[in-house]
């Protein structure tokens, strides 16, 4: 029960699928939610997997200009590539996506997501897989220039490659604890 609130709460904003069903009632409550998925798709996966894509495809096709920062080995390198290959599916699948919404009537998303429908799953997964590969790819690329970093022969660079690891697991756990304390109040206020 537990997971597919979250995956609700992750997908929708609401951990609740009646309250959702709710909001599909009528027309004007359709296209505020239309427009939502349509932003959070432009806006969160779009933008940012197109940032990632276009880094990655740098990094993945150029010789590193420092040689005390060689990014080209093979772990680095190879976790370079998956990052560029999930940003671009995140780009591809973010497109479907969107085309999905803008064509979507109420009836059809009414019937996907009626409680024991045909296609919740495919519903929920169509908004919650594009986050996935977005954060694959961010990780997989920080977790490169972490390695490349640590493997540097250079102090300074060992350094700062330190200090960003420490943000960085500060920044994760952050985020962890602020949407499992949204999730909590959540299902309180239910």
């Amino acid at each position: 029960m537990a997971l597919s609130e979250g995956t609700l709460s992750f997908a929708l904003g609401r951990p609740d699928l009646e309250a959702h069903w709710g909001s599909l009632q009528s027309e004007e409550a359709f296209q505020n939610v239309r427009e939502r998925l349509c932003s959070i798709l432009t806006n969160t996966v779009t933008a940012k997997a197109g940032l990632l894509l276009a880094t990655s495809g740098v990094f993945v096709t150029t010789v590193s200009p420092a040689p005390y920062f060689d990014y080209t080995s093979p772990t680095p390198y190879l976790l370079l590539f998956i990052s560029l290959m999930m940003a671009m599916i995140a780009m591809l699948t973010s497109g479907l996506g969107m085309m999905r919404w803008l064509h979507a009537d109420r009836q059809c998303t009414q019937e996907q997501i009626k409680p024991g429908g045909y296609s919740l799953l495919s519903y929920l997964l169509s908004m919650v897989m594009l986050m996935f590969f977005v954060g694959l790819s961010l990780n997989c690329f920080i977790f490169a220039m972490l390695i490349a970093g640590f493997y540097s022969q250079d102090t300074v660079c060992r350094t700062l490659t330190a200090a960003w690891l420490v943000a960085y697991v500060v920044s994760v756990g952050l985020m962890s604890i602020e949407s499992m304390w949204k999730l909590a109040k959540c299902l309180e206020s239910r």
